[in-house]
């Protein structure tokens, strides 16, 4: 089983940037899907996740009608899209698959004021 980000970077505040989770390994369809973010000196917390077919979804407040997960079960990727990032956004961000407790190697995003 593995996880690959890609997507990060540096942008500037108000500016987007989507990240893209590959999985391999493992049936994706079935399973549930999430994003974490950590930033030094702060815990990491849980930024959205997806069902399995992607109807169902549910975020961390601060980022609620900026950011949205959403899923290709063709491709084994789950995506977040994220908009209007803001300085506090800065962040390591993983995939994570909550039922086989796996996670990917992360990917930074900054954002700068």
């Amino acid at each position: 089983v593995a996880l690959v980000e890609s997507g990060g970077g540096l942008v500037h505040a108000g500016e987007s940037l989507t990240l893209s989770c590959e999985a391999t390994g493992f049936p994706f369809k079935s399973y549930r899907m999430s994003w974490y973010r950590q930033s030094p000196g702060n815990e990491r917390e849980l930024v959205a996740t997806i069902l399995t077919t992607g109807l169902g979804t549910n975020y961390l407040p601060s980022v609620k009608g900026r950011f949205t997960i959403s899923r290709d079960n063709d491709k084994n990727v789950v995506y977040l899209q994220m908009n209007d990032l803001k300085p506090e956004d800065t962040a390591v961000y993983t995939c994570y698959i909550p039922t086989l407790k796996i996670w990917g190697q992360g990917t930074q995003v900054t954002v700068s004021s």
